[in-house]
């Protein structure tokens, strides 16, 4: 009798456990990446401090970005140094060599200015990236030994035409905005992008997208390919 109330009482905690799994949804990444998405789909503008590291260098400046796809980054480090783009034209001013890089890009080409901290960026994820818990869907430390916790994902594209081979992004989960972004490109190089001080709807102007170049700069039109109408 012993036996068999031990056996029942087994089954019965296993029915239980099985129950309770199937009557709790689990979050995957993929749905996690979702929820991160909407909450970029109810941001009209923002601004922050970023970070931009490749190698051994280090860049400094203030992104603002205003939707659908509007993007300029400022940087301090290097001095007097901009990205630009407001919508048709992506520009890049590199002061060391008094050179403006412009490149017109096609309003029909969906990487065409889509940062991937965006409602658009991150549904470009979601589409043309395969998404995991980097350790799980628990927060962990940003780096180790960090009081600063965060949930990771890593992303692997699903076709070679994509420009980064995996991405991993950090995010806060009390907000679900993007602390860091660490892209691996085709040719191994790691670009890290952090994101600090972050202020969500401020009402930022279309005028702050525009930029003008010095006028003893030389100029670069499409310097990165042909407009294709």
């Amino acid at each position: 009798m012993r036996r068999v109330s031990t056996f029942v009482f087994a089954v019965f905690v296993g029915l239980v456990s099985v129950f309770a799994v199937h009557g709790q949804e689990i979050l995957t990444a993929d749905k996690y990446l979702s929820l991160v998405a909407e909450v970029y789909g109810t941001v009209k503008d923002y601004s922050a401090k970023i970070v931009v590291s490749a190698g051994k260098t280090d860049m400094f400046g203030t992104i603002i970005y205003k939707n659908p796809n509007l993007v300029r980054i400022d940087f301090t480090k290097p001095e007097e140094q901009v990205i630009a783009y407001n919508g048709d034209t992506l520009t890049v001013y590199l002061p060391e060599y008094r050179a403006v890089l412009s490149q017109t890009t096609s309003r029909n080409n969906s990487a065409s200015g889509a940062a991937l901290a965006s409602a658009q960026g991150l549904g470009l994820l979601r589409k043309n990236y395969n998404s995991a818990y980097t350790i799980g869907p628990d927060p962990v430390p940003l780096d180790q030994g960090s009081a600063e916790l965060v949930i990771k994902l890593t992303l692997t594209r699903r076709s070679v035409s994509e420009g980064f081979r995996e991405l991993k992004l950090s995010i806060n989960p009390e907000t679900k905005l993007i602390r860091r972004i660490e892209g691996t490109t085709l040719a191994g190089d790691l670009i890290v992008f952090n994101f600090t001080e972050i202020k969500l709807n401020q009402g930022i102007g279309e005028s702050r997208f525009a930029y003008d170049s010095p006028a003893s700069a030389n100029v670069y039109n499409n310097f990165l390919f042909k407009d294709a109408e």
